[in-house]
């Protein structure tokens, strides 16, 4: 059978069904039910209806593990702004590390967020504790953490560290 078939197409149909349903009822999936990611989680965020363009808004989704400390940490060798006194892009890695509270950002977000400043004229300084910044106002974290690594720029080159928090 080949899957253009209309059969073939029922058949597999069938089984993602039965497979669906058997997943809804078990045991297990109870179990687990409330770490999972529920539709709820989902409202008010812009996944998948808006357009890979720079947008400089941050969104989050909610923690479902309040009760334990952990670390996320999200980095981009991808980051470029431009150098305010002299119109060169600047490229960077930006390493993210944060324990959430109640929220957690959304990765999509942050990527378009980081994108909006690849034209960007701004000191190095500047940009990461702003980025710093607007990860606080969005999430309210119990710590987190910002580092700017820049590529060399005259044969130097400058890493920028902004903190927020207690990490212990």
């Amino acid at each position: 059978c080949f899957l253009g078939e209309p059969q073939s197409r029922n058949a597999i149909s069938q089984v993602v069904f039965e497979k669906l349903n058997w997943l809804r009822s078990g045991a297990r999936e109870r179990r687990f039910h409330a770490m999972l990611t529920q539709p709820e989680d989902l409202q008010g965020l812009s996944i998948g209806a808006t357009k890979n363009v720079p947008v400089r808004k941050l969104e989050a989704f909610p923690n479902h593990n309040r009760q334990r400390r952990y670390v996320v940490e999200l980095r981009t060798e991808e980051f470029t702004c431009v150098c305010p006194a002299t119109g060169q892009p600047d490229f960077a890695t930006i390493t993210i590390r944060y324990i959430p509270a109640e929220k957690i950002v959304e990765s999509k977000s942050l990527k378009l967020y980081l994108w909006s400043y690849r034209n960007e004229g701004t000191f190095h300084e500047h940009v990461t504790n702003q980025i710093l910044d607007d990860l606080v106002a969005v999430l309210d974290p119990v710590w987190c953490e910002v580092v700017g690594e820049f590529g060399a720029r005259g044969g130097i080159t400058i890493k920028v560290t902004a903190e927020h928090g207690k990490k212990d």
